[in-house]
């Protein structure tokens, strides 16, 4: 039963964004032009970037665009609908289809910016699966962190603000953890040296994800 309630939700989800691309467009034409900016920033004096500056960077334009990107998973939802949804589905599968989607959107909004940001700023990474499953590693924990602040951030006033205050704590951890991770796969560390942080980054992915499946439902019938 949930498993189809997350399947048709998450269809919903990918029809609404089908129906209103200006949405994805606008993310993607955010993160382009950061990249460019970027780009404009430290090669226009033919100054170039250090391995660390392009690390921080991209990781730092991945943050913006995670929370411009996932913001909207309840905020676009009005008072009436979300009562519809509350005679249709239980909230599990509410939350649970939403953090699948956002994972999937930020899993491609990876690709496409480290895709474009490679292009124009370089590409020094030496080991490339650690840093592929560090961005999906990542992608997860932002997902799954900004899905769940948005639904609270979607019952007070000031969404945005609230969003951004309450997300601070648990996307800083997580931001320092795939930027450390990232590193060692520029460096092309042994990848024994990065257990640690893998294991405090799926900790962090799994606790925050248990606290969403958990908490969501008294949040929801509020």
């Amino acid at each position: 039963m949930l498993l189809n309630e997350i399947k048709s939700l998450f269809y919903k989800e990918l029809m609404l964004e089908w129906r209103h691309k200006y949405a994805l467009n606008g993310i993607l034409l955010y993160t382009f032009s950061t990249i460019f900016i970027c780009y404009l920033s430290f090669n226009i004096k033919n100054t170039g970037i250090s391995h660390l500056t392009w690390n921080a960077l991209f990781w730092i334009i991945m943050l913006f665009s995670a929370t411009s990107a996932i913001a909207k998973s309840f905020v676009q939802e009005n008072q009436n609908r979300m009562l519809y949804y509350y005679t249709l589905a239980s909230p599990q599968g509410i939350i649970l289809s939403k953090i699948i989607y956002n994972l999937l959107l930020m899993w491609l909004l990876s690709l496409l910016a480290i895709g474009v940001y490679s292009m124009v700023l370089g590409y020094p990474i030496q080991d490339h699966g650690l840093f592929f499953i560090n961005l999906l590693l990542g992608s997860l924990g932002l997902s799954t962190t900004l899905t769940m602040i948005s639904g609270i951030a979607s019952k007070a006033g000031n969404n945005g603000i609230l969003m951004a205050i309450l997300s601070f704590p648990v996307v800083i951890p997580v931001i320092l953890m795939v930027i450390k991770i990232s590193k060692n796969a520029i460096d092309g560390i042994a990848r024994s040296e990065s257990m640690d942080e893998i294991i405090t980054l799926c900790a962090i992915n799994l606790i925050v994800g248990t606290l969403a499946y958990l908490l969501f439902p008294y949040l929801w019938r509020s």
